[in-house]
């Protein structure tokens, strides 16, 4: 996890008005009020439209930050579901040491707080979403910070998660959790070339309306590199029924489109290997919303049961 180094600056929605008025005056008078905190950034609504996102809680957020509005505007237009488009760009200031952007808003519940109950819809939204992002990056597109690249560099991290997981008596069967990320690490690596990546794809980064996927939030991590970090959200994001859905639905999709674009299809490796990155992700949601059972600082309760449940589809279908 990234080292958190809280923004000494008071967050309200007065600075927010201040910020604007001295850099982006047009916007300075639309209504604003808090959204969201994050674990990054602060979220403040402005007027019906927009967002003003704050770093507050990482020293790594201003760089994602500015990744966001240096290569969303360009992605978003090709993507089916709605996205923060980067509007404008807040520099440091007297007032704010930080940069700031503002986006437009995405309406939506997150989906740690409502999750998709409509397991086909669901299934096709987000293979959808993930078929039109999983393009070929160009040279120089960012690089991932702990993702995208190959699995075995965070085997020591994921075997630290899991004996903590388990000594907290939170994982029933860790072996078989152990088999599943072992068969991921033996798989062959990714081929193609480097794609664009979400590469954050966890349920508090996606929203839902009428138990559907209906966005997608925190494109921080954005970078290029091997889709099976991204195929991983399946087994997250989605309700019991829905991950083999998926997988055809994205499967047919590239398939169709590989012919054209010279774009290889996932082949059974990177099938093992996105249950590998589930296998890291489940487990990093587990470990947070323990904390926040326990009260401690950076935990979030609604995180546990994804990644309970993840782990749960994945020993139940290990070998498939």
């Amino acid at each position: 996890m990234a080292h958190t180094a809280h923004t000494a600056t008071e967050m309200t929605a007065e600075l927010v008005r201040e910020l604007l008025r001295d850099q982006h005056p047009d916007l300075a008078d639309l209504p604003v009020r808090l959204g969201a905190r994050g674990w990054d950034n602060q979220l403040w609504r402005l007027g019906d439209d927009l967002a003003v996102r704050l770093p507050w809680a990482t020293d790594s957020a201003d760089g994602l930050l500015r990744k966001e509005h240096a290569w969303l505007p360009s992605l978003a237009p090709q993507l089916p579901l709605p996205v923060p488009v980067p509007q404008r760009l807040g520099e440091p200031s007297e007032r704010f040491p930080r940069p700031w952007i503002v986006t437009t808003w995405v309406p939506g519940a997150p989906g740690d707080r409502a999750p998709a109950t409509r397991a086909t819809h669901s299934a096709d939204r987000l293979a959808g979403f993930l078929t039109a992002l999983h393009r070929p990056a160009p040279d120089g597109a960012p690089v991932g910070r702990d993702r995208g690249g190959p699995l075995a560099e965070q085997a020591e991290g994921v075997a630290r998660m899991l004996a903590s997981a388990t000594e907290m008596g939170l994982i029933p069967d860790p072996d078989a959790v152990r088999a599943v990320w072992e068969d991921a690490v033996a798989a062959p690596g990714w081929a193609g070339p480097a794609l664009w990546l979400h590469a954050d794809l966890h349920p508090a980064n996606v929203l839902t309306a009428d138990g559907t996927l209906c966005g997608v939030i925190d494109f921080g991590d954005l970078c290029a590199g091997d889709p099976a970090y991204d195929l991983a959200a399946a087994w997250i994001l989605l309700p019991d029924g829905a991950v083999d859905r998926f997988h055809d639905t994205y499967r047919s999709h590239v398939a169709a489109r590989s012919r054209a674009a010279d774009r290889p299809a996932p082949d059974a490796a990177t099938m093992r290997r996105a249950r590998g990155c589930a296998v890291l992700r489940a487990l990093v949601g587990i470990l947070i919303g323990e904390a926040g059972v326990r009260g401690r600082p950076g935990g979030k309760p609604t995180w546990g049961p994804p990644g309970h449940a993840a782990l749960r589809r994945l020993t139940a279908t290990a070998g498939h």
